[in-house]
């Protein structure tokens, strides 16, 4: 049981799509006839992407809220994440999307799974973040924080990267390849997973760095403790590369740019409930077959 006290203020985040939305408007009723005040707030997506700088004055989540529910896939709960920031609200997925690592709960479960959120019968886990900013000339022109990762990969018809890497100022290696995934645990089976990363528990404190489609099979992922602070810079022969953050924003690039990658101060408190186990999802969305 939490100690965040009686549900008096729920946000709900909702994907602008008609289901959501509708379903939305449902669980603002149930939650009002049971006198809790709600902030819904519609999520838009609108990608910013840029090749000249990228620090933004994003908007914070009101910090009395008992605990935010995000309405849709794991896109929306990502733009949620960007809004909660270091808040502390606990968080809540419900799944509208297709697949939905990060919206870990089926919306047939949304009003029996509330029930027990608004009687504080439930836990949270605790996520790490990690930081990622980007210097050019030794000027900061990008700032993000991140929930799943930070991707380094080519823009169209851009040739094999070569991708200097550095582990606390140590050289690591150059990874040749078609990019460069750094993921936290939670992130582990988003894009890292697709590039032939390993999973790990979100609750562990790691960081994975996962080559994606290495020149040479001794480029491996590799799995780092959260307090190393990882240094990214490409090759002067490369051009038209791109960095991303949680898919959410993206920078374009050069061999002036440093990417400097840190364990974010603050972390993001997920919502578990009775009966939610983190493998019975797993087995689900990998379609995990057994006896």
């Amino acid at each position: 049981m939490t100690d965040w006290g009686s549900m008096k203020r729920i946000g709900i985040v909702v994907k602008d799509q008609e289901k959501a939305l509708e379903k939305a408007s449902e669980l603002e009723g149930w939650l009002k006839a049971k006198g809790i005040e709600v902030l819904c707030r519609k999520n838009i997506p609108a990608p910013i992407t840029s090749r000249h700088g990228l620090v933004e004055n994003i908007p914070k989540a009101d910090a009395d809220l008992s605990c935010v529910v995000i309405l849709g896939g794991d896109g929306t709960f990502l733009s949620a994440i960007r809004w909660v920031q270091d808040t502390g609200i606990p968080v809540l997925g419900i799944n509208l999307g297709a697949f939905g690592f990060l919206t870990e709960t089926p919306v047939d479960r949304l009003f029996p799974v509330m029930e027990t959120v608004v009687n504080d019968h439930f836990s949270t886990e605790e996520r790490i973040l990690l930081d990622a900013k980007v210097f050019r000339y030794g000027e900061q022109v990008a700032c993000q924080t991140v929930l799943n990762d930070v991707v380094v990969n080519k823009e169209a018809l851009a040739r094999i990267a070569h991708i200097l890497t550095y582990v606390d100022d140590d050289y690591l290696t150059t990874f040749k390849a078609d990019g460069l995934v750094v993921a936290t645990p939670t992130g582990s089976t988003a894009y890292s997973l697709s590039a032939g990363g390993p999973i790990i528990h979100p609750s562990l404190k790691t960081i994975i760095l996962t080559p994606i489609c290495p020149f040479t099979l001794i480029n491996r992922p590799l799995i780092l403790p959260d307090t190393v602070t990882i240094k990214i810079k490409i090759e002067d022969r490369d051009s038209n590369l791109f960095v991303s953050f949680d898919g959410q924003v993206g920078l374009s690039i050069t061999h002036e740019d440093t990417i400097v990658i840190d364990k974010a101060p603050h972390t993001i408190h997920v919502i578990r409930t009775a009966g939610q186990s983190y493998y019975d999802m797993l087995k689900a969305k990998l379609r995990w077959s057994g006896r």
